[in-house]
């Protein structure tokens, strides 16, 4: 699934296509989707005023006060058409704008979706996230806070409740970098562990977003762009390669039902 920084790159490729324009025909396909579109013909003849992004989660802000919800799934897409073009392939909806384009959500495996509800309902559906780890203000106060209990410190940065937005590739990726083992349970963390964490999810994430996320298997961004991170993963999906630190070959576990990548040397359980 997505995570943050494939999110947030599409929501930054959508922007400055969509905002200002006014939609004015909607187009849906006759196939169910995990998330229902509701009666998103009420957005015909709205503008778009902004695009923002919570979670894995993109809203887009209409000035009639209604927000769509833009779900990403497992492998949806959006892509930038000319007006009339013909439907693509596991096309389920498009938004036709006035200046002549258009917007397409594709989506094979039907995971994901567009919503169409109102300003109070947008906020009901975030208003269980936990922090966002890219906010400046995100730190070791922030990540001790949620920091409680046996859980094991992966299951911790997986629980969107706890801290919104990070999937496996990156919590992977910030528990190598902090040199972190992801058995550690989460309520031994110390202050220095929570500090190098919480600087190592801000670090992965930021530079995840400037590399227009990770592919993996289906992500693509709206320009049909791959995600470049995936060049720069230091452990994720390496099992059995060596620690680009200590030569050691890098390992993997299941963790409630998740694969976990680690250099069992270079990362170390908090005691």
């Amino acid at each position: 699934m997505p995570e943050l920084p494939e999110v947030e790159t599409v929501r930054r490729s959508l922007e400055p296509w969509a905002c200002g324009r006014r939609i004015r025909a909607v187009t849906q396909s006759d196939k169910s989707l995990r998330f229902p579109t509701g009666d998103i013909q009420r957005s015909l003849g709205t503008a778009v005023i902004r695009l923002y992004r919570r979670a894995k989660t993109i809203f887009v802000e209409l000035d009639s006060g209604d927000r769509l919800v833009l779900h990403l799934g497992m492998t949806g897409a959006w892509e930038r058409l000319d007006c009339g073009s013909p439907p693509q392939r596991h096309e389920h909806l498009r938004l036709d704008l006035d200046d002549g384009s258009a917007l397409a959500y594709t989506d094979p495996r039907r995971f994901g979706g567009v919503s169409l509800v109102d300003a109070v309902e947008a906020g009901r559906l975030v208003a269980n996230y936990g922090p966002e780890p890219i906010d400046p203000d995100f730190d070791a106060d922030a990540l001790l806070a949620v920091a409680r209990g046996a859980r094991p410190l992966k299951a911790l940065l997986l629980d969107q409740a706890s801290i919104a937005g990070i999937g496996n590739i990156y919590a992977c990726e910030a528990l190598f970098r902090a040199r972190l083992h992801p058995e550690s349970l989460a309520g031994r963390l110390k202050r220095r562990q929570a500090e190098a964490l919480a600087a190592e999810l801000r670090s992965v994430l930021l530079e995840a977003i400037d590399a227009g996320g990770s592919t993996i298997a289906d992500f693509r961004a709206p320009d049909g762009s791959a995600g470049k991170f995936t060049q720069s993963l230091l452990v994720y999906g390496r099992e059995g390669e060596p620690c680009f630190t200590c030569s050691r070959l890098i390992r993997r576990i299941v963790q409630s039902g998740r694969s976990s990548f680690f250099c069992s040397h270079c990362q170390k359980k908090c005691r």
